[in-house]
């Protein structure tokens, strides 16, 4: 594959959906280009690319992609093997299946990026009420059992970033669940995964979150627990 022909994500770099993408990529052994902008400061070449202005986009053969489910759906198509269960009615549930996780990654960054203890405590409730329906599909290790499938890159953003968390905190944000514990651990722990980051990620990510505030000065209330914790 020549350099001209690579396809290009555009993301900022702690990007959870991108990361999906970028799994997919490293999955299939895929040349690739990541360029990273300023979401604070989004650069007018990017805005005339984005209908949303959001990242990840993808750009290929002089066209532009958005929306990470989109994206890899692609990425998987124009890359065999799939990485798709083959049977079409389990494809559709793993379909079904990823758009939860995309949810499920909401509930995550509104936990994170609660204000209040009380607002923490809400969308942590609703982020832990929103796994108890995936324990009862996880064949495991993987989501579909020994074969690592898309909705496998579609989740591993959301333990990458809990994970993180809740060794930082010594939280436990998924009581009461052994299975997706054991598929988490086994998707962070996957090099994929582990690649999928900038280097430094770890530390970045949490000086991220311990950076956050409202009304102007005050720490965030995952902030203030961070704080001194890492």
């Amino acid at each position: 594959m020549t350099a001209a022909s690579k396809p290009e994500l555009i993301s900022f770099d702690l990007c959870p959906f991108v990361q999906r993408s970028v799994i997919t990529l490293l999955e299939k052994n895929v040349e690739f280009d990541l360029t990273y902008i300023d979401l604070a400061n989004k650069p007018d070449w990017f805005l005339a690319i984005s209908p949303l202005g959001k990242v990840p986009v993808l750009r290929e053969k002089g066209e532009v992609l958005f929306e990470s489910a989109v994206i890899n759906e692609y990425l998987d198509e124009t890359n065999p093997p799939s990485l798709h269960p083959a049977d079409p009615l389990k494809k559709a549930k793993n379909r079904a299946w990823i758009e939860v996780g995309g949810n499920q990654l909401m509930n995550s960054f509104r936990m994170m990026m609660s204000q209040t203890e009380e607002e923490y405590n809400s969308h942590r409730e609703a982020l832990i009420k929103g796994f108890k329906l995936v324990e009862d599909q996880i064949e495991g290790p993987f989501f579909n059992g020994e074969t690592f499938s898309l909705i496998d890159a579609a989740w591993a953003p959301i333990f990458t970033r809990l994970l993180i968390v809740e060794e930082a905190l010594g939280e436990d944000y998924l009581p009461g669940y052994p299975k997706i514990r054991a598929w988490a651990e086994t998707l962070v722990a996957r090099d994929s995964v582990i690649n999928s980051v900038i280097d430094g990620f770890r530390d970045k990510f949490l000086t991220y979150l311990q950076n956050k505030t409202y009304n102007g000065d005050t720490p965030a209330y995952l902030a203030g627990r961070l704080a001194g914790s890492v």
